[in-house]
């Protein structure tokens, strides 16, 4: 039992707006009240959010590990967390490994977050590094943009058959919510094409269209009552001129709900690499108009990375322009994915320009519930990182500053310098916990009403939002105190969420031959077992719609 009081608190999900009030915690729990005898934080002049929630970010699996074997050099420069009797030994940098990710994300005061892109066939490995990924709560999402089977059956028009699999696949992973990659672009790959327009035939088909797959997955998604919508990653990523294809795509998803990953990396005008520029005003504007549509920043911060994605051809262009280390994964019948370490430079044209489209898109966006603070992790940045960003979104003079460190020539191609919006800190606890929360279909998350999860970060109020950030004084996840006076006090093992909607069990059936002829795993080691799920919260999803 704890009683929190004489801290300002920011709850937006019901309306409280820095004022000076208890929160009370007992069973993990937010409560109305606890006896006298519990323990009491004193959180004068401190500020109380919600625990944080990171909508997109990439912490487990495959594809992970494979970033870490590609950048030794990165890890001799980062930051050793040492074995204690609180915590075990771990590599923060760009891609930390399993415990230290819990660590660090704990020690900013973020409490949930969703592992944004896991093959089915990688699934249980993923699943095991979450589990080792202490503190936090997790889920995820799982590619199926690609999913050889479901291309199949959009092919010969079996919409209700597809509805099937990719209901049981979703099951079969334990995932959370469905990821679309590139549709159609990656599946190209293994054919050494691409997919860049919505209209192009995916190589290996007739009628398939990356608009064929992205219509149909965001229905199926919406018919199985999900609770994350489909989550977009749009083709033609990272390239000059694709703001039009970011449009198609939210023009094609009229109708549904629809989450835009990392919408940075999908609002570039201009014609090459030359000539490069900001369209963040376009997407924004179309985006603001449309309230099915929700997204998170995928912003960029100058500094060491490495960019892992399942859009394998991107990673290969990527390679091409950078001439760095390139590592490619085919994943049979399903997804791909590519591996490169980058730099951003803040005296790079196209560099600059990417900055600047991050913090414009959060900053144009006028409904802060339907954007969420990411950096892609580790795409655009370590997602240790954030406190950066928030203090550019707070602070218009800081940003100002930072602006006048951007090559000339930049300048004109932004539209950052005119933009004089300052975040609040009510705004802020929105977009890194309550709209994330939201967006996720997670209702006992991101919020401080009674009923929700006891997952709480204090932070001493200070003028400079980045020290603010970085360094909470207390963090709560359900319940237990785990960090106190800026240090790591306990671990504990966090929940991992999974969605079960309805399926026709007989689709086993039409699955299992296909696996004998196609797939190298049999067919009864596919599916994840619940028992391989530690902490696993299930997800009773309605039933299944079929369309009138």
């Amino acid at each position: 039992m704890l009683r929190i009081t004489n801290g300002k608190v920011y709850d937006p999900k019901n309306g409280v707006n820095g004022v000076v009030r208890d929160v009370c915690l007992d069973g993990g729990k937010v409560v109305a009240s606890v006896p006298a005898h519990a323990r009491v934080i004193d959180a004068s002049g401190m500020v109380v959010f919600p625990g944080g929630v990171d909508v997109h970010t990439h912490v487990a699996g495959a594809a992970l590990n494979f970033a870490r074997g590609l950048i030794p050099e990165q890890h001799r420069k980062a930051r050793p967390i040492y074995h204690s009797p609180q915590c075990r030994a771990g590599l923060a940098g760009s891609t930390p490994t399993t415990f230290a990710t819990g660590y660090v994300y704990a020690g900013m005061g973020w409490t949930t977050a969703n592992e944004a892109a896991v093959p089915i066939l990688s699934a249980k490995h993923t699943h095991e590094e979450l589990r080792d990924t202490p503190i936090i709560d997790k889920c995820t999402c799982v590619l199926m943009a690609n999913n050889e089977i479901i291309l199949d059956l959009l092919e010969n028009a079996e919409f209700e058959r597809a509805k099937q699999v990719t209901a049981w696949q979703v099951w079969a992973a334990k995932a959370y919510g469905v990821k679309a990659v590139n549709p159609g672009g990656v599946a190209g790959w293994k054919w050494g094409k691409d997919c860049k327009g919505l209209d192009e035939v995916v190589p290996g088909y007739n009628k398939v269209t990356p608009r064929t797959i992205i219509k149909a997955l965001a229905d199926i998604v919406d018919q199985l009552a999900l609770p994350h919508p489909i989550h977009i990653h749009c083709n033609n990523l990272g390239a000059p001129g694709n703001f039009t294809t970011t449009l198609e795509t939210m023009k094609t998803l009229e109708g549904n709900r629809a989450h835009m990953a990392h919408l940075q990396y999908h609002a570039y005008g201009g014609d090459d690499w030359f000539t490069m520029s900001s369209a963040s005003v376009p997407i924004a504007e179309y985006f603001n108009a449309h309230p099915n549509l929700t997204c998170d920043a995928g912003a960029v911060l100058f500094g060491d990375t490495v960019t892992i994605t399942a859009d394998g051809p991107w990673q290969h262009l990527l390679y091409e322009l950078t001439g760095k280390k390139w590592g490619n994964l085919d994943v049979e019948n399903e997804t791909g994915c590519g591996v490169v370490p980058y730099v951003y430079k803040e005296k790079n044209l196209v560099n600059a320009i990417q900055w600047a489209v991050g913090l414009e898109l959060l900053l144009l966006i006028t409904d802060p519930w339907r954007v969420s603070l990411t950096t892609d992790h580790p795409n655009g940045a370590c997602f240790w990182r954030y406190p950066e960003i928030v203090r550019l979104l707070m602070d218009k003079d800081f940003r100002k500053e930072e602006i006048k460190k951007l090559p000339e020539k930049v300048l004109p191609r932004i539209v950052l310098p005119e933009l004089d919006r300052e975040y609040t800190l009510y705004e802020i606890a929105i977009i890194t916990s309550a709209g994330p929360a939201r967006t996720l279909g997670l209702p006992q998350k991101g919020h401080l009403g009674i009923g929700a999860d006891a997952d709480v970060a204090i932070f001493n109020e200070r003028a400079n939002a980045m020290e603010m950030f970085a360094y909470p004084r207390f963090v709560i996840k359900a319940g237990t105190v785990i960090i106190e006076e800026g240090e790591l006090r306990n671990s504990i093992e966090g929940t991992q969420f999974a969605s079960k909607p309805v399926y026709d069990e007989t689709i086993e059936d039409y699955l299992r031959p296909l696996f004998q002829q196609h797939y190298t795993m049999s067919f009864e080691n596919y599916p994840v077992a619940e028992e391989c799920v530690h902490g696993l919260e299930v997800h009773q999803c309605g039933a299944c719609i079929t369309p009138t």
